[in-house]
């Protein structure tokens, strides 16, 4: 098992940067990649960017030269950082922190975990 805990978002007008972080605890050992998904009102929920444990990290197009992620220590899935920047009123959404599991139980299975969830907001 897995838990995370999210922090960071709020309140940010256009142009501005935030942080946001994700701690996890449990089974971590298991964990790879680890990363941030975000669901706009009314949208899907999408990748915004996730990291492995080699630290190679996968980004969203949309993110690209904006967004940043970073395990807090290298090589070590217990803890991500999202650091965005340049933010635009489209990025306003709910960000879920996203860990995948993978764990032998007579098979392989790959189990996503998620987080509660943050909410922030960017205005204009």
């Amino acid at each position: 098992q897995v838990q995370l805990v999210e922090s960071g978002g709020g309140l940010v007008q256009a142009g501005g940067s935030l942080s946001l972080s994700c701690a996890a605890s449990g089974t971590i050992f298991t964990i790879n990649p680890m990363g941030w998904y975000r669901q706009a009102r009314g949208n899907q929920r999408e990748l915004v960017a996730d990291v492995d444990a080699h630290g190679m990290t996968n980004d969203a197009e949309s993110v690209k030269g904006r967004f940043t992620i970073t395990p807090a220590t290298a090589n070590t899935m217990n803890r991500v950082l999202l650091k965005v920047n340049s933010l635009k009123p489209e990025n306003t959404a709910v960000y879920y922190c996203n860990a995948k599991s993978t764990i032998y139980d007579g098979e392989w299975k790959s189990i996503d975990y998620w987080g509660q969830g943050t909410q922030f907001t960017v205005s204009s």
